[in-house]
């Protein structure tokens, strides 16, 4: 009687220990933390240094065992913490600390998943902000082919440009544009690794909207990246003009970054495992309490990541003290009307939405603060206005195009000002390959003819090392006198800057262009300062006939190739 009397205790107390979190739970052998997150994935993290050791997804191992998945190349140590809490105690978080930089990790009950966020205080001494997953590529081999350079015969650029197959790969070849990049991610046979930035997951990085870093690499290890800020440091670069070396302030990746870094909360993010295919960006649902009405735009897309206010990490902004932006883009030419672009950016934050065709937008919930508002045609910026968001509140702030490109009549025009090379040659190739890949089109002895030529007969990017691009152009006698030529570039390199000549007049040199002290078009982007150049041309220039204008590079700095100072074209006109 009495040993069913205790049988039936134990039973008792097993029915209240063990409901729904039968597998969900944090064990510790010495430094390494295992967390179960009773939905497939297992992971461990070394608390001494806040590296993940173990990556297990349905019983596989998908963490590479030579190196781990870290913050940059590793925080070497840290301070870690971890507790059970959250809404009904379904989240485990682990936190790891250094002076500078917190670490966030959560296992989310049944998620399988490794949900992220990182916080920082001052520039980290690790160098680039930027998580890695270092997985096993036996496991995981599967990413955007540009950018796996396992096999290769060697670098044909500097330590990140390699040639495989005869054909040029990188890392930088699997970038996106932020705007675009909610999730990307690696598979194999049944698995599927992926990292998700949700919502406002960009709103402590730096760079805009159009930015793009490197996602993914495939060499030894595959290689998944979210690329946060890249703090600054100083490098030396030789001025060849004065055999002097001068110290310039870069963002330390030499990733063409336009602005300042942010610090604060970076993210959340997550890396989220699956059978292979891809997870939604969203996590399911829109941002909560969206009241729209049927003349606003749609609601940002927007990740369910309120369960981290619960979590409290430090430098959240919960969504109850966030506000919203709404209001109408007008005046973009109708060509671009499925591609305007509303951001808002001040030291402390950026934010961006893609507008609907009637010019409508509404912005994702933002930090209360003042902001520039930037319209976008395109990826160029045609008009400014402040803004300033409340707690709580939606403000209405309507902005115009008022870019003197959209109100200028020209005689003639190559491309269109959109701050892109797009339509260019060789611009839908530039992202995922070398300008040397023998599948580009030839750079050199370029003459485009207006009237007869097409777009993509003109070179998207100019290189000092091989050669001008000729223009013919024919003009009526009303169309002859004092003119002027106008070059749009989005990118230059090592100083680099057009200028012209045409029927022999020559003109002056501009000054040094404020561009990323860094390699661009050769590493897959032409996402640097939109910067236009115009030039006078003096009356008995031109000819009614037949005209010549010849493109070149200028600069102090030399080198060779595609190496040697270079601009990327948007647009060039005359008027």
């Amino acid at each position: 009687m009495l040993l069913t009397k205790s049988l039936q205790a134990v039973l008792s107390l097993a029915v209240l220990v063990t409901p729904a979190f039968a597998a969900f739970g944090l064990t510790t052998s010495g430094s390494s933390w295992t967390v179960d997150t009773d939905g497939g994935l297992v992971f461990t993290v070394n608390s001494a240094n806040a590296d993940i050791t173990s990556l297990k997804f349905n019983g596989v191992e998908a963490q590479d065992q030579t190196k781990h998945s870290q913050i940059s190349s590793g925080l070497g140590s840290a301070t870690c913490t971890n507790a059970r809490t959250g809404n009904s105690n379904n989240y485990i978080v682990i936190t790891c600390k250094t002076s500078t930089l917190t670490q966030y990790y959560v296992a989310q009950y049944k998620t399988p998943a490794v949900h992220m966020a990182t916080y920082t205080t001052a520039e980290p001494s690790v160098g680039e902000l930027r998580w890695i997953t270092r997985l096993s590529h036996s496991v995981l081999p599967n990413g955007p082919t540009p950018a796996i350079i396992y096999g290769s015969s060697g670098a044909i650029e500097g330590s990140d440009v390699y040639m495989v197959d005869g054909q040029t790969r990188s890392k930088f070849y699997s970038s996106k544009r932020f705007i675009d990049d909610q999730v990307h991610g690696v598979t194999g046979s049944n698995i599927g690794a992926y990292i998700v930035i949700p919502g406002v997951g960009y709103e402590t990085s730096s760079g805009g909207p159009f930015f793009r870093d490197i996602d993914f690499q495939g060499a030894d290890q595959s290689e998944l990246y979210f690329y946060m800020v890249c703090t600054c440091l100083l490098f030396v670069i030789p001025d060849v003009r004065t055999h002097t070396h001068l110290r310039v302030p870069r963002q330390n990746s030499g990733h063409t970054q336009t602005e300042s870094d942010r610090q604060g909360l970076h993210g959340p993010y997550a890396l989220w495992f699956t059978t292979g295919s891809a997870p939604s960006g969203d996590f399911g649902r829109p941002p909560p309490d969206f009241a729209a009405s049927a003349s606003d735009s749609p609601p940002p897309s927007g990740a369910d990541t309120t369960f981290w206010e619960a979590l409290n990490p430090s430098g959240l902004t919960t969504f109850a003290n966030r506000g919203y932006v709404r209001g109408t883009a007008s005046g973009i030419p109708s060509a671009y009307a499925s591609d305007i672009v509303v951001g808002w950016s001040n030291s402390a934050a950026q934010y961006w939405v893609k507008a609907s065709s009637s010019g409508a937008f509404t912005s994702p919930k933002m930090k209360p603060g003042t902001y520039t508002q930037t319209l976008y045609k395109g990826e160029l910026a045609v008009g400014t206005t402040s803004v300033t968001v409340t707690v709580g509140q939606t403000v209405t702030a309507n902005i115009a195009d008022t870019h003197v490109d959209d109100s200028t009549s020209y005689i003639w025009k190559i491309g269109e000002f959109d701050g892109t090379p797009s339509g260019f040659k060789n611009a839908n190739k530039i992202e995922t390959m070398h300008p040397s890949d023998t599948r580009m089109g030839s750079w050199s002895g370029i003459t485009y003819t207006v009237g007869a030529s097409a777009a993509s007969d003109f070179p998207m990017a100019i290189f000092k090392a091989v050669g001008p691009v000729g223009v013919h152009f024919n003009l009526t006698s009303s169309q002859i006198g004092a003119r002027t030529v106008k070059i749009a570039t989005t990118l230059a390199f090592a100083g680099g800057r057009p200028t012209i000549v045409v029927n022999g007049w020559s003109s002056s040199t501009p000054a040094v262009p404020n561009q990323p002290d860094s390699r661009g078009v050769t590493r897959g982007t032409w996402r640097g300062n939109n910067i236009e150049y115009t030039y006078a041309v003096p009356s008995g220039t031109l000819v009614a006939g037949s005209n010549t204008m010849n493109i070149y590079v200028a600069s102090g700095s030399s080198g060779d190739g595609y190496l040697s100072p270079n601009v990327v074209i948007d647009a060039v006109a005359l008027y």
